[in-house]
């Protein structure tokens, strides 16, 4: 599948939180649509179909992008990783651990973006302060206005990662 081929579905293969997977969609076929349609990963959530709102954000190779409007053909050969992948109930990632400790969840449904959005920022910073967490994590929006707690939750998880 090349990156101008759209309309007609094409087999390709996905690397999706460290196992491959094949899925038959069309170049063009947003990927939210594709992790959540045909591989059953719900974490990432349509929100404004924009971009613009965080809800649907993962990682392709290690960068926090909104998976709502990123062509399937714009993640063939990467590493994509959601929420689900970050870490699993036996096996939290220290930013789960960390949103559940400082109560930063309401409705829940920006958290997933949230959480690879700061996966994002914590892995290019392991230390951040309070300024650079708060920018990484402006194009989330959280209409609980958990915000305060969401950026604890964050730099507590940075403490808990450099205690590792």
């Amino acid at each position: 599948m090349s990156a101008r081929s759209a309309g007609a579905a094409a087999t390709v293969r996905l690397d999706v939180n460290g196992a491959e997977h094949e899925v038959s969609a069309a170049a063009d076929t947003p990927l939210l649509y594709v992790l959540r349609n045909q591989l059953g990963l719900k974490a990432a959530h349509f929100g404004c179909g924009s971009g613009e709102c965080g809800a649907c954000r993962v990682l392709i190779d290690g960068q926090a992008v909104a998976s709502c409007d990123t062509p399937l053909w714009a993640a063939l050969g990467k590493r994509i990783t959601t929420a689900e992948g970050l870490g699993d109930a036996a096996h939290p990632h220290p930013l789960q651990s960390a949103l559940i400790a400082e109560q930063a969840g309401q409705c829940g449904y920006c958290l997933p973006g949230i959480l690879v959005s700061a996966a994002a920022l914590l892995a290019r910073k392991p230390q951040p302060a309070e300024s650079d967490v708060r920018a990484a994590l402006e194009q989330n929006l959280c209409r609980c206005g958990s915000h305060n707690r969401i950026v604890r939750a964050v730099l507590r998880a940075a403490q808990a990662v450099s205690r590792r």
